[in-house]
């Protein structure tokens, strides 16, 4: 798997490797209610906290792996709206998709734009040959996303350390058509 890239580009957003300065952003994004119901609660409130969880997480994926989540911006206005990008699993052999958007921002399009450019980096330039993504089973408009991208659903699976099993997506490129 070659690296991931610093920034990608789509026709109305930019999207750009996370650092240290975007605590603020994860501390919101960690603490929406819907993400908080769907993803977790990661039970942190503090932007110290964010930063703490950002440097054991998403910039160490960076430096161990070369990928990781992208902060997601609208172009025109550099409204900050979430993130989206590749996430290494312990348990899971492939890299997944992951998004997270503020609410204000959700149902315009953005998220299945951001997964898009994500997803076709991954293929094109990354030389990724399969993705997932993990999805719980009540969070309805992520499946729908997620199908749109052109992925189909594996079946269950039991991440570390929880007691309920979630859904496994997945889409193995060259075998059919990215959307």
């Amino acid at each position: 798997m070659k690296p991931s890239a610093d920034c990608l580009r789509t026709d109305r957003l930019r999207l750009d490797r996370l650092t240290a300065s975007d605590a603020p952003l994860m501390l919101s994004v960690w603490n929406d209610p819907a993400f908080m119901r769907f993803v977790g609660d990661r039970g942190i409130r503090t932007e110290q906290e964010a930063l703490d969880a950002l440097h054991t997480g998403a910039l160490k994926l960076w430096t161990d792996f070369g990928i990781g989540p992208y902060r997601v911006t609208v172009k025109g206005t550099g409204e900050v709206i979430g993130i989206c990008g590749l996430f290494k699993r312990d348990n899971l052999d492939t890299p997944d998709i992951g998004y997270g958007l503020l609410p204000v921002f959700c149902g315009r399009g953005y998220a299945l734009e951001a997964a898009r450019a994500v997803r076709d980096h991954a293929q094109d330039s990354m030389g990724l040959r399969r993705l997932v993504a993990i999805v719980s089973p009540n969070n309805s408009r992520s499946i729908r996303l997620l199908e749109k991208l052109g992925m189909t659903l594996e079946g269950p699976v039991r991440m570390p350390g929880e007691d309920e099993d979630i859904l496994l997506y997945e889409m193995t490129f060259g075998e059919r058509d990215v959307q």
